[in-house]
């Protein structure tokens, strides 16, 4: 629900609509984690929810510069001593100081271009401690496939704004991944035909 005292605070009903869901997931995922780094936060409604919801950890938001500043009025107006500033961060460019104990993104992977989920991962794979897990949600292919009419119906609408865009196959994601230092290790059905991947860092490997 929108506030009068911020009138221009971006929403989305996406987000309305799948975070109970996606706390369903995350919130024993991130049960021991002291701080997550959230990456694409969009509007902020995302980190507001979690926030409030896991008082444990410090959820870190993070988007590139044009998002920021609603991002930092939905962080004003929940005011949880968990939610600090939210950072700057395109993957292709500086990444924040690791490690973190967890990573999370939502309906990002489809909207980066190829080389940048492929930055993505790299970065992820960076920043996470060995061992935490990377949550990210959203529709993904299966064997080339999609998996509902309408996933196939969004991926053709994704393409027409730009071709870079484009619902990704799961194939694709566990070579980037493999190749960060990632391992696939759940795969949830989640509301509306989406999906939450869970990647686990693995251990560093002995001298």
């Amino acid at each position: 629900m929108l506030d009068d005292s911020f009138p221009n605070k971006p929403y989305s009903e996406a987000c309305e609509e799948n975070k109970a869901p996606i706390l369903a997931v995350i919130g024993p995922l991130f049960s021991k984690a002291r701080r997550v780094l959230e990456i694409g936060s969009g509007t902020g409604q995302h980190a507001v929810w979690f926030g409030t919801h896991l008082p444990h950890l410090v959820w870190q938001t993070s988007d590139v510069p044009a998002s920021l500043p609603g991002i930092r009025q939905w962080l004003a107006q929940a005011c949880l001593p968990n939610l600090p500033p939210p950072l700057s961060l395109d993957v292709a460019g500086d990444w924040p100081v690791g490690p973190v104990d967890g990573v999370f993104s939502a309906n990002t992977a489809h909207i980066l271009g190829k080389s940048d989920v492929a930055l993505l991962f790299r970065g992820v794979g960076r920043v996470l401690a060995p061992g935490a897990p990377f949550a990210l949600y959203g529709p993904f292919r299966y064997d080339r496939r999609h998996t509902s009419e309408s996933n196939a119906r969004f991926d053709a609408w994704l393409k027409a704004r730009h071709p870079r865009m484009g619902v990704r196959d799961l194939d694709d994601l566990r070579q980037l991944a493999d190749a960060a230092g990632l391992d696939l290790v759940a795969d949830h059905p989640m509301p509306v035909n989406n999906r939450t991947l869970v990647w686990q860092k693995r251990a560093a490997s002995a001298p």
